[in-house]
């Protein structure tokens, strides 16, 4: 009997777990889908805030689980919150790299237009130079 207790736990928690987060990633796209191709604001923060709190409750609950006699529901819940950790080391890297990205081309496309305004600046101020020269 408790073998069943046990296994029915492990499915019951897991089912709920994975349907949540295919609940949560179903809104957002509903959210993305509504705005029409328009950003959605801050759809990363979102994902993250809840990875995060999935990872941390599944591995409370684990932890709950591994001072009860049922094994398999806490390997299945630690194995769960592994999974969602993973997910969230995916994400948040995913997001970082982006922000990398965009930044690099900001200071990229900075210093393209510093020089680009130098080299206009450059004829008057090489024709000033000049004049300076002949007068010493």
């Amino acid at each position: 009997m408790a073998f069943l207790v046990d296994l029915g736990l492990a499915v019951l928690l897991s089912a709920l777990g994975a349907l949540g987060l295919v609940g949560f990633w179903f809104v957002e796209g509903l959210k993305q889908w509504a705005a029409k191709g328009q950003s959605v604001s801050d759809p990363t923060g979102r994902q993250v805030l809840v990875l995060s709190t999935g990872s941390a409750c599944t591995a409370a609950i684990a932890y709950g689980l591994s001072w009860t006699d049922l094994p398999r529901a806490c390997t299945a819940q630690a194995v769960m919150a592994a999974l969602l950790a993973l997910l969230l080391l995916l994400v948040a890297g995913s997001a970082c790299g982006k922000r990398i990205r965009r930044e690099r081309l900001r200071r990229r496309l900075r210093r393209e237009r510093l020089r680009w305004h130098e080299s206009q600046h450059e004829g008057s101020t090489s024709a000033s130079a000049r004049r300076r020269k002949r007068r010493q």
